[in-house]
């Protein structure tokens, strides 16, 4: 079938839209586009942003983060929308929101604009952490009158629906405090996303996370035209091609990043990748894991998907055996580069988002994974440099 045609169901739409002039991306087949010319990214993950920023005493750190990531020529962020239940929520009941907190979201929205940096934005986690779906089902029992007995039931419950429905209607029609500008019109946010790393384990066959999925991003679509939309998947294959499924690092999580990312409403392909969690054996294993896992997505969405792909979780931690600065380095760098070789021959890897930025004095929120600049000045070049080679391909004009 064309390239230009996603299938979803019996529907099929465009899934290339018109350029135009307004400073939103978009997508043209497996590429993004912006004002009619290629967009690339060189980027990264910071959760705490909406976190830090609610606190007077630290929204500093934001400032800093993105002062330092604009200095090395960074252009894209990901972080968290969410916060739900627990201590200082966003969201503290279905509905109810900490306006402190909401605050702290738009004044990460204003310094990533003032610091010419893109957004993500993730609308829900499916771990626990931040409250997640399992506060989502919780509340449905608090408040909803729901008997249920899994978290995955997120996924399929009507009220537990209708919840993340009203979240994300708050949040894309939220009238920023500082700019002016609502979440929906305001073209610093580059994309929603669905949620961070979903997993289904209780229906393997991808079925309940799929129709999820199809009622969420058209969710979106109908509130918020502006705005790509991505899932928030790790990459682990399904049902739909059984055959990729020795790709997987020995497990399945009800998640099939063939079918999902066909979805019409489905922007771009996301990828996460942690040998260090999923793959067993030594370095060499999991060297020539990353190394497939990577080449066989970029593959998929080049040929299969025909959808931007963007690498929007990797890092090493210090917390694991043989962690050195270099070997963190050398790691990235080979990242970086297959990233950027991609790009260049005009594939469908967009760019890198690692895991993640911090600054200093922020000890208690470390997970081993962090990059403080300012101490890393060896990953600060290489970043500065991945910076400098992606940048150099953003003004050069789509070939129609």
């Amino acid at each position: 079938m064309p390239a230009n045609v996603v299938v979803n169901g019996d529907c099929m739409a465009t899934h290339n839209a018109p350029i135009v002039n307004d400073g939103f991306a978009q997508t043209r087949t497996n590429h993004f586009v912006v004002n009619g010319k290629r967009l690339h990214f060189n980027g990264f993950n910071a959760y705490w942003l909406m976190s830090m920023a609610s606190d007077p005493t630290t929204k500093t750190k934001v400032t800093e983060a993105f002062q330092q990531a604009s200095t090395l020529g960074m252009n894209i962020v990901r972080a968290w929308a969410f916060s739900d239940g627990g201590k200082k929520p966003l969201q503290i009941s279905p509905g109810v929101y900490n306006e402190d907190t909401f605050k702290g979201l738009d004044f990460v929205i204003s310094e990533a604009k003032r610091y010419g940096l893109h957004l993500i934005l993730s609308l829900v986690n499916n771990w626990d952490d931040f409250g997640g779906k399992k506060q989502y089902v919780q509340w449905a029992k608090e408040h909803g009158g729901q008997h249920l007995n899994n978290d995955d039931e997120f996924f399929s419950n009507v009220v537990v629906r209708g919840y993340y429905k009203n979240h994300v209607k708050n949040l894309l029609t939220r009238h920023n405090s500082i700019t002016g500008v609502s979440y929906k019109n305001d073209p610093t946010i580059f994309a929603w996303e669905l949620i961070n790393e979903p997993r289904c384990q209780s229906d393997l066959s991808g079925k309940t996370l799929e129709e999820w999925i199809v009622e969420m991003a058209a969710e979106i679509k109908s509130i918020d035209k502006n705005h790509l939309v991505e899932i928030g998947l790790e990459g682990f294959y399904g049902e739909s091609m059984p055959d990729k499924k020795q790709n997987n690092p020995g497990y399945e999580v009800g998640t099939d990043f063939i079918s999902n990312n066909r979805i019409n409403n489905v922007d771009f392909a996301t990828i996460h990748l942690y040998p260090d969690q999923w793959v067993s054996g030594g370095d060499e294993a999991r060297a020539e894991f990353v190394k497939k896992w990577i080449k066989s997505h970029i593959e998929d969405c080049n040929s299969i998907i025909r959808k931007p792909l963007l690498i929007a979780e990797f890092g090493m931690s210090s917390l694991s055996a043989g962690y050195t600065v270099k070997a963190r380095d050398d790691y990235f760098g080979s990242i970086f580069n297959t990233a950027y070789e991609s790009a260049t021959s005009g594939g469908s890897c967009s760019g890198t988002t690692f895991w993640q930025v911090m600054t200093q004095g922020m000890d208690n929120w470390a997970d081993g994974y962090q990059v403080v600049l300012e101490q890393s000045p060896t990953t600060a070049a290489l970043i500065a440099k991945q910076s400098q080679k992606m940048s150099s391909l953003i003004n050069s004009p789509m070939k129609m």
